[in-house]
């Protein structure tokens, strides 16, 4: 196995990576810098665009435009000509100080996306589903800080994370209606010394989760039992994918200074990180199935 830096550029608050597999390109986000980056490995070019807020995460689209949700509200961005808009669609946060965070798009291309609080661990945020269309539904309430989210390799299963409870859950998902059912325990990180942060899954249908505060990722079976942790050489990890031409090379995105509680003067904290060599496999990343382009 071998780690690598992927580029030299650092986030304050790397987090959502996604490789397109058209492009042949990761993109992912500075959030607290309301940057949006892309990096071609084959040809080393680089690109990034600002948003006008914080972005909580991001989702590759049918069009080849970029949805991105903002504080509370979701917009579109076309890598081509830069242009960002607005879609008619957002949430209404319960309170104030709060944010939309972590998201991934389903295996019929809706994006689930949950929220989180600023500066406290009350559980006043949600998690959400926006169609293509630009209609929003709850699927569950009651969260501190929204993570992990990703789905089984057949989309029956949706996983997510309240970081602040340590526990990873999973919910029965109804691919075809966007029903989600009533969410069980699978994974509690207490004991490995971490919250969870950002997740995806492997074509084995195994779980790869970001163990922010212990500079680690971590491979649980969909039974979720442990399978291997890899140690990286900076604490704040953050978010994995799977990407290069094989789906077969982890991108894990890093932390330099949240804006909050992590924050670290490591000269690589904030890169990108490239592992090779870890024998498995990943899937290539859903689309939003937006509408035809506005822009």
């Amino acid at each position: 196995m071998q780690i690598d830096i992927l580029e030299p550029r650092r986030d304050l608050l790397g987090e959502c990576p996604l490789w397109d597999a058209r492009s042949q390109s990761l993109y992912w986000i500075d959030g607290r810098a309301q940057r949006v980056r892309r990096h071609t490995p084959a040809t080393g070019a680089s690109a990034e665009w600002h948003a006008p807020q914080h972005i909580g995460s991001i989702a590759l689209c049918e069009s080849g435009r970029l949805l991105l949700a903002l504080e509370h509200d979701f917009w579109l961005l076309d890598p081509d000509s830069g242009a960002i808009v607005p879609m008619d669609a957002g949430v209404t946060h319960a309170a104030d100080c709060m944010r939309l965070n972590d998201g991934r798009t389903d295996r019929a291309g809706r994006f689930v996306v949950g929220s989180m609080t600023l500066g406290r661990a009350e559980p006043e945020g949600a998690l959400y589903q926006l169609t293509a269309g630009g209609a929003v539904k709850t699927l569950d309430t009651g969260i501190a800080v929204a993570n992990a989210t990703c789905f089984s390799p057949d989309g029956r299963w949706l996983y997510f994370a309240d970081s602040h409870t340590h526990q990873i859950r999973r919910y029965p998902y109804d691919t075809a209606t966007g029903a989600a059912g009533a969410s069980e325990v699978l994974v509690d990180t207490l004991p490995l010394g971490s919250v969870p942060d950002g997740a995806t899954v492997d074509a084995e249908g195994h779980l790869w989760v970001a163990l922010v505060q212990a500079g680690q990722l971590a491979r649980f079976t969909p039974e979720g039992r442990l399978e291997r942790t890899i140690q990286l050489p900076v604490t704040y990890v953050s978010c994995p994918c799977f990407g290069g031409p094989g789906l077969d090379v982890i991108y894990l995105t890093s932390i330099s200074n949240s804006g909050n509680l992590l924050r670290s003067d490591h000269p690589d904290a904030g890169a990108v990180f490239a592992i090779h060599g870890v024998g498995v496999r990943g899937l290539e990343e859903s689309r939003f199935a937006d509408l035809p382009p506005r822009i």
